[in-house]
């Protein structure tokens, strides 16, 4: 099995909080592609990266999971694309990992 993972941002550039329909949007997406996905709504995680200027900036994401058994690579290629455009954002991760159900 493989387990996607995908940091999502909390508020804008602004520091406006994305609306919800936005998660739920992305919940629904995923529902119907893969059958299930889970969102970690209630312990946001803090990412911070240094930009190009050299200053550090920050964001509060939160993670969305999906199980799936094989990685389409092109569909999560032009899906992160879309997800970038929604949440105006020059890059949303999106990481796979082996897993092991037990």
């Amino acid at each position: 099995m493989r387990l996607i993972q995908i940091l999502l941002p909390l508020y804008d550039n602004a520091g406006q909080a994305f609306p919800r329909r936005l998660l739920d949007q992305v919940r629904q997406e995923l529902t119907d592609a893969f059958g299930g996905v889970t969102l970690y709504l209630r312990s946001p995680a803090v990412g911070a990266w240094e930009n190009d200027k050299g200053a550090v900036c920050r964001d509060d994401v939160i993670l969305v999971e999906v199980m799936v058994e094989t990685t389409d690579a092109s569909w999560w290629n032009v899906y992160r694309q879309e997800l970038e455009k929604r949440f105006s954002q020059d890059r949303i991760l999106i990481r796979a990992t082996d897993v092991d159900v037990l």
